[in-house]
């Protein structure tokens, strides 16, 4: 089917084109310009740090979302602390190989890991191999259950720090993202003396902004409207 639409370029020129078979044809000129979908991801702006596919695709479908899912909480606590003096493009590419070294980030057979898993852990090249990670990784465990027991689920213990509610931010740019707040600061007090491991301010604030609790989309971004 050909379609024939407007579009107005990064530079806030409109020009009409036609596009049929996903193939983009420059109406005025009549020159086939590339494909439609490579034209719209090319004009679609994203916050600064999402500059690979992998980024592109973790900033679109999960950061700054809401997670109430336990699993899928306990698995972003445990992979934030293993970014500890790494990028977090670095704990995206190995995430897969994450998933099946830990169980699926089944908390209850993490918590359970002895010391034959730890030192299989060691050997696994395709995850971070850092003991004291990997050890504070089954601690966490062990007391993220305690929470769940406490609390109910430890979706409610840590929604809780906000009555449920995300904080939906206004920053213009990146640089004005903070790398910690009074909130985070407070959360990781009460989680270290809970007993949880790797767990400092600056930890907690991109944990907040990986499972939604903050909403750190810039204006220039396209997730910005969404808030």
């Amino acid at each position: 089917m050909l379609y024939l639409s407007r579009l107005r370029s990064p530079f806030g020129v409109e020009f009409g084109f036609t596009h049929f078979g996903g193939v983009c044809y420059d109406v005025a000129n009549k020159s086939k310009i590339y494909r439609t979908e490579k034209l719209m991801e090319e004009l679609i702006q994203r916050c600064s740090w999402a500059t690979t596919d992998l980024y592109k695709e973790y900033h679109d479908n999960e950061w700054g979302k809401p997670v109430h899912d336990e699993n899928k909480l306990f698995e972003m606590l445990i992979l934030e602390g293993m970014q500890a003096g790494l990028s977090w493009l670095t704990i995206l590419n190995k995430r897969e190989a994450f998933r099946i070294a830990f169980d699926n980030f089944d908390c209850k057979k993490v918590a359970l890991y002895d010391d034959a898993k730890i030192e299989e852990l060691m050997q696994n090249s395709s995850i971070v191999r850092n003991r004291l990670k990997i050890k504070s990784a089954i601690t966490n465990a062990q007391q993220f259950i305690k929470i769940q027991e406490s609390y109910g689920s430890f979706d409610s213990f840590i929604w809780s720090y906000v009555d449920g509610k995300p904080i939906l931010n206004q920053f213009q740019t990146e640089t004005d993202i903070p790398a910690r707040t009074a909130l985070s600061d407070q959360i990781s007090k009460d989680l270290k003396e809970l007993g949880f491991k790797f767990v400092g301010s600056t930890i907690i604030y991109a944990y907040m902004q990986a499972i939604g609790i903050v909403n750190d989309h810039v204006k220039g971004c396209h997730l910005y409207a969404n808030k």
